[in-house]
């Protein structure tokens, strides 16, 4: 293939032998570099239609590969458009005659003599269109046709190739004047160094031209003529066995045509003079034996050739991208196994004729090496990232390859598309990154076992092994909460959580970052339910997606609830990514729906957590829980009765990062025995948040203050009701069970279990949570979310006991948060 008819002698004539050397090997590694990479992804497995699409596709990701498979497309069919001129330039060369329009004459440097004939425009845009109908007549045809009239483009290109050869090497040496010299040492010397130039828009050598032409230049006029090797894997749904045809016929292509072009640059560098190489467009025909008309022919089936690969490979690429359904706007264009691309051909043709009616070669041949590049750096870094990973599933039956030549190979692909021209790559690197955009946000999520997730899984390993098995630092510390979905079970059974919980779990992440596990429970024999367990987890993955909420869904089938939680907080994680809170929505209805076995269930999560080392935190109020949009104002008050590590005034902290919590301030409430502790304890707690770089209002209630019996008001009105209610219902509570166990003759039983308890200890429990809750009523009535510390159940205590502590404790509270560190600190004085 050559990228226009002047192809290799421009080359020479302005870059010299030397440069055109340099140029030819450069090119010619970069491309057998992609070749290689490409032949050991071709034979790690069955190769579908697409060509490089499928492969970069399937190794970086959907998104990288649609938006590269695009951008190849559009330089294949640009690239049909391009192949489409040059015949049309070469016939017009060698039959003026055939001109519709006249022709412009210009003077080489302005003092030449004899003048350059440049073909007009509205000439090859006119002859460009119709020979692009007939390409795309014969693309129509399928597959068949298009075999059976390759032999007629191959042989005569084959042939006009040896009769070059034959025509350098016959060339008359004492014909100076015509700029031919016959293979000679002086023309060698004379032109083995560069001689830029400036020439007009025809290409034509002018000291006034406007195109100036360096060896960047060169390199974007002469890369087109090495971007034939996808050719083969353009086709790879038609061939019979790619992993035989594509390595083999890719890398003798380009160790045959890099070979080849060497030797071009070495011979006409040594058989005409510079001026000759820079103003006769078709030197291969003047020197060529035994007539010019052989090489025109030659040229033309080559570029029709090269012009109906690119149209038969581009609508294939196209309805391959669209049959893997990941842009609905590309559907149009697919189509079934074994049917030709028709829609995608006719689309293609339109792109092709467009560029056609352009009718520069100069301002296509970048845009087409930008796109074809594009690609080449995609099966480059697809090569690299599978060889640098080595997953058990990469064992390409081509074995000569290394991940230091693939990234070699997209390091040179790179540097090659900004020495071309840096502003062409921003485009083309801009237009790949909003189609990657688009498919991201449009696109339909496609799992293809890419190379990026086996990096992830590879990468997850690691930091995992490099965490260990010690406790992290406070610094390093982040809230993994385990979301518990249906702990009591009275959600509808199509809905899988509680529709706030996952609002709850983004409150607790700083700008999102951190991961929640949300696990349900089911109950019964697992061998039954296993398929119910895979369908609820489908259903909860999709729930958390719903909800924009970064996590994973877990389902556990257990002979009951309580046993199902204990193997959950003891196995679930992995090493130091282990959950370490535990998030659950308090049991505000069991009392109302009778459920009795609520108070034990409550009891036994909170113990194994406290047994686990894991922190609890209880929402009461979820259904009133802010979403992101509805933003709260007023206090967010903590009460900080017993040392936790932290954990509340980190979660004050969390909430105050978003949005619907921004425009609250903390209140911290501390608890003094005397009056005279009070000041003393507020300075204490006041340097303590400083160094913790936290802002927040210190306020010390005593412990005299909390004489509900001395101080009137509504809140203390609906706190003593709350509290004579709990009290007879924990007295005829204990009455029963006592006389259960004298009836039985049995000590005091509770919930299956011993239990100690007499009605002097629940009153002191009940009385002390009834001070609790009217110092909440009177300081936090109106304050947006209130955190307090959760008290352990007592031990030998009946659980139901308990249940009514905690009614009481959050009695006539909107929205509570009840919190339970561990034994240890999650927040730290330094930075």
């Amino acid at each position: 293939m050559f990228p226009s008819p002047m192809g290799i002698q421009r080359i020479i004539g302005m870059g010299g032998i030397g440069e055109s050397l340099l140029l030819v090997s450069f090119c010619g590694l970069c491309t057998f570099l992609t070749g290689i990479s490409l032949s050991a992804i071709a034979t790690n497995g069955a190769m579908k239609g697409g060509g490089p699409y499928y492969l970069i596709g399937r190794a970086l990701g959907p998104e990288v590969g649609v938006s590269i498979g695009l951008c190849f497309f559009l330089g294949n069919a640009v690239a049909g458009a391009l192949y489409v001129l040059g015949a049309v330039e070469t016939f017009l060369k060698a039959l003026p005659s055939a001109g519709i329009f006249t022709e412009t004459t210009t003077k080489v440097n302005g003092t030449v003599s004899e003048p350059i004939k440049s073909i007009s425009t509205h000439d090859l845009q006119i002859y460009g269109i119709v020979v692009t109908i007939i390409l795309c007549i014969i693309v129509f045809g399928g597959v068949k046709m298009i075999n059976r009239v390759a032999p007629a483009f191959l042989v005569p290109v084959l042939f006009s190739v040896f009769c070059i050869f034959i025509g350098v090497f016959l060339a008359k040496k004492d014909d100076l004047e015509s700029g031919v010299t016959g293979l000679s040492l002086e023309s060698f010397k004379d032109n083995w160094s560069s001689d830029y130039q400036n020439t007009n828009s025809a290409g034509i050598p002018d000291a006034e031209g406007k195109v100036h032409w360096n060896f960047n230049a060169l390199v974007g006029l002469f890369f087109p003529a090495v971007t034939g090797i996808m050719a083969g894997s353009n086709r790879s749904a038609s061939l019979k066995d790619t992993q035989r045809s594509i390595p083999i016929g890719t890398l003798a292509a380009t160790l045959a045509t890099t070979g080849l072009y060497l030797v071009s640059v070495f011979l006409f560098g040594a058989v005409a003079t510079r001026d000759k190489l820079l103003t006769d467009r078709l030197l291969t025909a003047t020197i060529a034996w035994p007539f010019p008309a052989i090489i025109h022919i030659g040229i033309i089936l080559s570029t029709l050739g090269a012009a109906l690969q690119s149209l038969t490979g581009a609508p294939r690429l196209l309805a391959a991208i669209a049959n893997d359904d990941i842009l609905p706007v590309l559907n149009y264009f697919k189509v079934g196994d074994g049917s030709e691309p028709n829609i995608a051909t006719l689309f293609t043709s339109i792109i092709c004729m467009g560029c056609v009616i352009i009718g520069n070669l100069d301002l296509i041949t970048p845009t087409v090496t930008m796109f074809f590049l594009l690609c080449y750096t995609g099966v480059n870094l697809s090569c690299f990232l599978l060889d640098l990973l080595d997953a058990p599933s990469w064992r390409p039956r081509w074995k000569f390859h290394h991940w230091s030549l693939s990234l070699l190979g997209a390091s040179l692909c790179i540097v090659i598309m900004f020495l071309i021209s840096w502003s062409f790559t921003v485009v083309s690197l801009a237009l790949a990154s909003l189609i990657y955009y688009y498919v991201s946000i449009k696109g339909k999520a496609g799992d293809w076992g890419d190379g990026f997730k086996s990096a992830y899984f590879q990468l997850a390993l690691r930091s995992l092994r490099s965490l260990g098995a010690n406790q992290v630092h406070p610094k390093n510390w982040y809230p993994i909460p385990l979301i518990f979905c249906r702990p009591w079970g009275k959600l509808p059974e199509n809905v899988p959580c509680h529709p706030k919980l996952a609002d709850f779990a983004n409150c607790m992440k700083k700008k999102g970052r951190g991961m929640s596990i949300f696990v349900n429970i089911l109950d019964g024999d697992y061998h039954e339910r296993a398929e119910d367990a895979k369908a609820a987890c489908k259903q909860l993955d999709t729930y958390i997606n719903y909800k924009n909420c970064e996590g994973v869904a877990e389902i556990v089938v257990a002979p009951n609830m309580t046993e199902g939680f204990r193997g959950i907080v003891q196995t679930m994680g992995l090493g130091n990514l282990k959950p370490n809170i535990v998030v659950m929505r308090y049991p505000e209805i069991w009392r109302r729906e009778n459920l009795k076995e609520i108070p034990a269930r409550f009891v036994g999560i909170i113990n194994d957590c406290i047994v686990a080392n894991k922190a609890v935190v209880i929402v009461k109020g979820l259904d009133e829980w802010p979403n992101e949009y509805q933003r709260q104002y007023g206090t967010i008050d903590l009460y900080w009765i017993v040392r936790d590590g932290g954990l509340m005034l980190l979660l004050s902290q969390l909430l105050l990062t978003k949005e619907s919590f921004e425009s609250c301030k903390i209140q911290v409430f501390c608890i003094a025995e005397e009056d005279s502790d009070a000041e003393g304890l507020k300075v204490d707690v006041k340097k303590f948040l400083y160094d913790l770089r936290m802002q927040a209002e210190v306020i010390v209630i005593t412990i005299k203050s909390w004489d509900v019996q001395t101080e009137g008001g509504s809140q203390q009105d609906e706190s003593l009701e709350a509290f004579t209610a709990a009290q007879q219902r924990v007295a005829g509570y204990l009455a029963e069970i006592k006389a259960a166990a004298e009836k039985e003759g049995t000590p005091l039983m509770a919930d299956g279990k011993p239990v100690v308890v007499n009605e002097q200890q629940a009153e002191k429990f009940l009385y002390t949570t009834l001070k609790l809750n009217s110092t909440i009523l009177r300081y936090s009535r109106m304050a947006a979310v209130v955190l307090v510390s959760l008290p352990p159940p007592p031990v030998s205590h009946p659980a139901y006991c308990y249940m009514e502590y905690m009614d009481l404790l959050v009695e006539n509270v909107p929205r509570l948060l009840m919190v339970r560190g561990y034994r240890r600190d999650v927040v730290t004085l330094f930075t």
